[in-house]
């Protein structure tokens, strides 16, 4: 076994293979961004060199940089993860030059699967079912329209070189067809500097369903079992789950076999997945699944195949790198139980998902045990930048049974406390809890299909939040004034109190929160009793405020949440939902009214990709104006109402800051 590993990845990923590796006896190397000088990966490593500056192409993808690093470090071997350099054959044989382990598959095998149109002509040449499509070489925008009137609509445009849903676009009619593409090839070109395409036949009611393998390099292969990766968001892996609901065990045998001879098909070592599409309008058969693509890394999703197998599958990809055999052969590998994984991301799904950046100000994760698993990149203080994938952690939950595994996973996301960035927590919570998933009715439009269900309308906090918040500020304050009289020669005097006492009467006082959600409470203080008046409703309350949070009765009903609390605002997180709410100062001046419906303004740090109008025009409610690139994927800004452009102040490759006006309209 090795000795020393450099792990060349960041976040989550980089921190689970240090914890293996650590647990194997292997020295940990480190490599980081300037953004990333004090994450996790960086303080858990045993050492840590910096790579560069923040963007990806100037420190996480310098694969010459990175072998420097390992070669000065006297690694024996580097770890891709997934993500940046993993899938990277050239990277891949950089290391073999250099006399250092490549943690992975061989070049040769990269190279096989790295573009989508090549792996399916293996593919079919290997026995492995495929779907109906257009894998040509012929990219001509006309010769691609007429092949995918030929397939039949709708179709899905995929970058061959593409992953993670970018480079591909669905396409139900051919007038939508060129715009599509041009989509497609932009984001192909920008990701993976390649805006070759493929065409296939969209199913209309498509699961995703992958194979786990697994090869060493004396010919031994295998297959961990099936995952159900269907509920995602713009062609992106949302929740996981193994194994996958309703899978005859005839089928997991087809789909393992074909698995396994893919792999074999290319002589391949190490960990991969075989992704398949499996048309879910009709039962789970041996004649209805499709090979999509073949990853040639570990996977996000790898932990809930750990759980129902107990085995590491980081262990195994060192054991095989190290020349070993696999540890299990097919016979000895079992599923028990059921895993389920989320991924929860610095995003506001009220706002289309758009990421969100800023300081985790609280963060606060349920405690793991045998049935809970976070698996994290991030810790309190840590700022969510616009260069890396937002995601701040994946939360795995297994039991006995998938009914079981969703309750833990629910009760798990409805504790998570996050303050600083919006997050998808209650979003997550929705999706695993709603009645179809919890059914198996799952298919890759789950969320697009549920979204209202997934995403209500932003509303309020409710009598109980706003009870937990009025509370959470008299905790507050009666803490701070309890340690102040602490100092005092009458640590019990009266004065030092706030809890109503008052000579011959009854005490009152009002709290005010201002904004969008704004309220009154008034408070009653009688006879040791404090009555909270909310929305002509009265509560008898009473509350505590800890190192672990607020814990409150309500009327005898007991409640539980964090708060973190900064200046002149309180973030109260209770169920999965996070409320951020001012409390009036009555010393400030009154604020200028905002100004509201000028124009389009960046809802996040970007890039102009391209702008699709001009000053001057008229628009229609709807109209894409500018598409902006952020975060590693596209968004469209577009007009709100029928409305005139006054003016843009952006163009193509312009940086905009959050907040700022691109476009003006006449009027306004």
């Amino acid at each position: 076994m090795f000795k020393s590993v450099l792990i060349a990845n960041r976040g989550e990923i980089a921190c689970r293979i240090m914890h293996t590796a650590k647990r194997l006896g292997m020295r940990t190397i480190a490599v980081y961004s300037v953004a990333d000088a004090d994450a996790l990966h960086v303080l858990e490593a045993d050492e840590a060199h910096l790579l560069g500056p923040a963007p990806a192409n100037e420190s996480y993808l310098r694969a010459d940089k990175i072998l420097e690093i390992a070669q000065y470090a006297h690694a024996d071997c580097i770890h891709p993860g997934y993500g940046f350099l993993s899938e990277n054959a050239e990277f891949a044989e950089a290391c073999e030059d250099a006399g250092i382990v490549f943690v992975g598959p061989t070049a040769a095998a990269i190279r096989a699967m790295g573009l989508k149109d090549a792996a399916k002509k293996l593919m079919v040449g290997a026995g492995v079912p495929v779907v109906p499509g257009y894998h040509g070489a012929d990219q001509d925008p006309k010769a691609l329209a007429k092949e995918a009137a030929k397939i039949g609509y709708p179709v899905l445009i995929k970058a061959v070189a593409g992953g993670g849903g970018k480079g591909m676009r669905r396409v139900d009619d051919a007038k939508d067809f060129e715009a599509a593409l041009n989509g497609a090839i932009r984001e192909g070109e920008k990701a993976f500097g390649n805006g070759h395409v493929l065409i296939e036949k969209y199913i209309e009611k498509p699961r995703h369903i992958e194979i786990q393998v697994f090869a060493d390099s004396h010919g031994n292969v295998v297959h961990l079992f099936e995952r159900d990766c269907s509920l995602q968001r713009r062609h992106q892996k949302v929740v996981e789950e193994a194994p996958a609901p309703g899978m005859p065990d005839a089928l997991r045998d087809v789909m393992g076999k074909a698995a396994v001879d893919a792999a074999k098909a290319i002589d391949y070592r190490g960990a991969g997945t075989i992704e398949f599409i499996v048309d879910a309008s009709k039962a789970l058969t041996a004649d209805g699944f499709f090979f999509m693509e073949m990853n040639t890394r570990l996977q996000v999703e790898h932990p809930v195949t750990e759980e129902i197998t107990g085995q590491d599958l980081v262990a195994w990809q060192f054991a095989v790198a190290a020349g070993e055999e696999l540890p299990l052969s097919q016979v000895h590998l079992e599923i028990e139980g059921h895993a389920v994984e989320v991924r929860l991301y610095a995003e506001n799904p009220s706002r289309k998902f758009l990421p969100s950046t800023g300081t985790l100000h609280h963060l606060k994760f349920p405690e793991e045990d045998g049935f809970i698993r976070i698996e994290t990149g991030v810790t309190e203080g840590d700022t969510v930048s616009v260069y890396y994938d937002p995601m701040l952690a994946k939360v795995i939950a297994w039991d006995a049974t998938r009914e079981k595994a969703i309750d833990r996973l629910v009760t798990a996301l409805r504790e998570l406390e996050v303050a600083g960035v919006k997050t998808n927590a209650s979003f997550l919570a929705e999706a695993v809890d709603h009645t179809a998933f919890r059914a198996g009715d799952i298919d890759t439009g789950f969320i697009e299909n549920h979204l209202s269900d997934l995403v209500p309308a932003e509303t309020g906090p409710g009598a109980v939040e706003k009870a937990l918040a009025v509370i959470g500020l008299l905790c507050l304050r009666q803490g701070v004034t309890e340690l102040a009289a602490a100092e005092t020669l009458e640590p019990e005097s009266p004065w030092a109190a706030l809890d109503g006492f008052r000579i011959g009467g009854i005490a009152h006082e009002r709290m005010t929160f201002t904004g969008d959600h704004g309220f009154e409470a008034r408070i009653r203080y009688d006879d040791g009793d404090v009555i909270l008046g909310i929305d002509g409703e009265e509560f008898d309350v009473e509350g505590e405020l800890d190192e672990d949070g607020l814990t409150v009765a309500i009327d005898g009903e007991h409640h539980t949440a964090g708060v973190h609390f900064m200046a002149d605002r309180l973030v109260l997180m209770h169920q999965a939902r996070t409320y951020e709410l001012s409390f009036a100062d009555p010393l400030a001046p009154e604020l200028a009214a905002e100004v509201g419906g000028a124009g389009l303004a960046a809802p996040m740090p970007g890039k102009i990709i391209s702008v699709l109008a001009k000053a001057g025009d008229r628009v229609k409610r709807g109209q894409a104006i500018v598409v902006l690139e952020a975060m590693k994927m596209e968004h469209t800004l577009a007009a709100p109402a029928d409305i005139t452009i006054e003016t843009i102040g952006a163009g193509p490759g312009d940086q905009v800051a959050e907040g700022m006006m691109i476009v003006t309209f006449a009027g306004n």
